[in-house]
């Protein structure tokens, strides 16, 4: 059974948790800037980790000294779904320590 879609209510209460995070084209993104290229490929691997833990895979884009996620969900018909939210709190918890900013 696929995920249920977020309200538009709840997608705007679960995104004023999360910092940094915004809608674009009904997508849950972020960009992180850090402080090399090795240290973007680092947090680009541990958030692949974190995306096979859940199941539940964004878009991950690598740039020189940048990781852009952006996820919505498929099997809910490419709405925004509480896996979303969950994958971009976990990704919120782990860049830090990989001095994403």
């Amino acid at each position: 059974m696929p995920p249920e879609p977020l309200s538009q209510k709840e997608i705007e209460d679960r995104l004023a948790e999360l910092p940094g995070w915004s809608l674009e084209d009904g997508r849950l993104t972020r960009s992180y800037r850090l402080g090399s290229h090795f240290a973007a490929t680092g947090l680009v691997v541990h958030i692949a980790r974190t995306q096979e833990e859940l199941g539940h895979h964004s878009d991950l884009t690598l740039g020189y000294n940048t990781v852009t996620l952006a996820v919505h969900t498929h099997s809910a018909g490419g709405a925004l779904t509480e896996l979303d939210f969950e994958l971009a709190r976990r990704v919120q918890e782990l860049a830090p320590a990989h001095g994403a900013g």
